[in-house]
């Protein structure tokens, strides 16, 4: 994405809470329940779920597409959709707090597969996000997919970043250091949302909830921010077990015009994490998507120091599995109820004609 859209569009990350452990009770009862979200192609989407219907209604405010669709919910937990536009192809909720998609035909030519992560409709302010810090994660369907970084908000809402993308390792550009001040957005008079006007005709889109979990839409994908822990530490209070879906694109090829080859696919796994952060991750037929123990980023010396991450982001754990023929990635953090995990895969030696595999997703428990 382009750098000055990322740094407006972090100005808005506010407090996910990922290390806090203050988590509201869930509330499901009959009432309709209504969800701001963000496809991962840069969709912004408006949705309302009815658990007396059964029907789930969309609204994409991005390309225009609308529709309802009938749901039944398994036995696990996740939902079954119908969607007469073969559009919405699965679910899972955890009710009043967040919603995950998988959506088949979302973007400008609503022809893409993408992950939509969805919150709590509320109304926010900008107030609540000077002099904070947080950790970030872009979920994208091009340029190597993910991002992650740091940012700092003053007490003006002046911003700093300082930024990791895995794919920008092979092209020489995997570090940024930068900054931007804040005022650029317009609220909506719904009061749930922002605007920022990007120029010919494309938003970003700012929204989050009052229990403190905050995202930003835009033309490149969805952008979470995480507030930063106290210490480096694992918190064992995130150990468990976390329904997930996730997106990922493999032999992906990134040519001219920046435009991304690949095979993508969508998917459902089951994630266990363990007090002594060892996470396993298996998709619905068993198979072990990702395995390893999680190090704090603060532990990391080839991303956190003088001339890497400028920060030591507290709260962001990550991996490396380095062979002779590749290198892998994998970044994690968390939410009260929810978990955020990204995977980057290259294969070595590096250059541009070489292929790469990503792997994002989001988990609910």
């Amino acid at each position: 994405m382009r750098l000055r859209t990322l740094f407006v569009s972090l100005l808005v990350l506010a407090a996910l809470g990922c290390n806090s452990t203050n988590v509201a009770p869930v509330s499901t009862g009959s009432s309709k329940r209504s969800y701001n979200g963000s496809a991962s192609i840069g969709d912004f989407l408006a949705i309302t779920l009815d658990p007396v219907a059964l029907t789930l209604t969309y609204t994409n405010l991005s390309n225009g597409d609308t529709g309802v669709v009938p749901y039944t919910v398994n036995a696990d937990g996740t939902y079954a959709l119908n969607d007469p536009n073969h559009n919405l192809l699965a679910a899972y909720e955890v009710p009043n707090y967040a919603l995950l998609l998988q959506a088949a035909k979302a973007g400008p030519n609503h022809d893409t597969l993408a992950l939509v992560t969805a919150v709590q409709k509320s109304t926010i302010s900008v107030a609540t996000w000077a002099d904070h810090d947080y950790n970030y994660m872009q979920f994208r369907t091009s340029s190597g997919g993910i991002e992650v970084g740091s940012i700092s908000l003053d007490a003006h809402a002046n911003i700093s970043l300082t930024s990791y993308s895995p794919f920008g390792a092979g092209q020489g550009n995997a570090f940024h250091v930068g900054g931007f001040p804040g005022s650029s957005f317009q609220t909506d008079p719904s009061g749930s949302f922002l605007i920022m006007s990007e120029g010919s005709g494309a938003s970003d889109y700012v929204f989050g909830t009052a229990n403190g979990i905050f995202a930003v839409d835009n033309p490149n994908g969805t952008i979470l921010g995480l507030k930063k822990a106290a210490t480096k530490d694992f918190d064992p209070a995130f150990a468990g077990n976390y329904k997930v879906i996730y997106y990922q694109k493999t032999g992906a090829h990134t040519g001219q015009g920046n435009v991304e080859t690949g095979a993508p696919g969508l998917g459902n796994a089951t994630m266990v994490i363990s007090a002594d952060a060892q996470i396993t991750v298996t998709d619905t037929n068993g198979a072990t998507l990702v395995q390893a123990s999680l190090r704090p980023v603060a532990d990391t010396p080839y991303l956190y120091g003088s001339n890497e991450l400028q920060d030591p982001c507290f709260g962001l754990f990550t991996f490396r599995v380095t062979t002779a023929t590749s290198q892998r990635d994998v970044f994690v953090s968390f939410m009260d109820r929810a978990i955020l995990f990204s995977s980057f895969k290259a294969n070595l030696p590096w250059s541009q004609a070489n292929t790469y595999d990503y792997l994002y997703g989001v988990g609910l428990k």
